[in-house]
């Protein structure tokens, strides 16, 4: 034990150990929407690199182990849409996603001072059932502002937060 838990930017070494890990949380994820498809376990190792690429991610370890991640990208309008915020299942429950949520907004609020920005708000979405993930969004600020149906067992829910 002992071992405590760094958060820091995601760079392209890292593309390959989180790409592992979001395969394993998004399990829980198909197995809830009965969808094996869903794009977090379908995605690509190049698509993930482009992700980071075009945007900011960030991973938590746990000694050298990726243990979380995040990632976001600002848009023209000023939206920061934050995706895929996974944490290693045997680490739920101790506050790494709220970590990882509060870096990934302290780095785009930071690059919004520079001429370069201007994020107005953060945005972010879930499905319907995933009631963990609903509670910390909503724990940390973020609003309902949409839903979309995606298909039969999925309806995408759109939750956001001024800058």
């Amino acid at each position: 034990m002992g071992l405590s838990v760094t958060i820091s930017a995601a760079d392209a070494r890292d593309a390959e150990h989180i790409l592992k890990l979001q395969y394993l949380c998004y399990q829980s994820e198909a197995e809830l929407y009965g969808d094996w498809s869903i794009e977090p376990l379908t995605q690509s190792l190049d698509a993930l690199r482009a992700e980071l690429d075009e945007g900011h991610g960030l991973v938590a370890r746990l000694g050298d182990e990726v243990v979380a991640s995040v990632r976001a990208r600002l848009d023209e309008d000023g939206t920061v849409r934050i995706a895929k915020l996974i944490v290693h299942p045997r680490m739920r429950r101790h506050g790494l996603g709220g970590r990882l949520l509060d870096g990934i907004e302290r780095h785009f609020a930071a690059a919004t001072a520079e001429p370069a920005g201007s994020a107005k708000r953060y945005q972010l979405f879930t499905g319907h059932r995933s009631e963990g993930n609903l509670r910390l969004y909503r724990k940390k600020g973020y609003a309902q502002v949409g839903v979309q149906e995606v298909g039969p067992r999925l309806t995408l829910v759109t939750l956001e937060k001024a800058a």
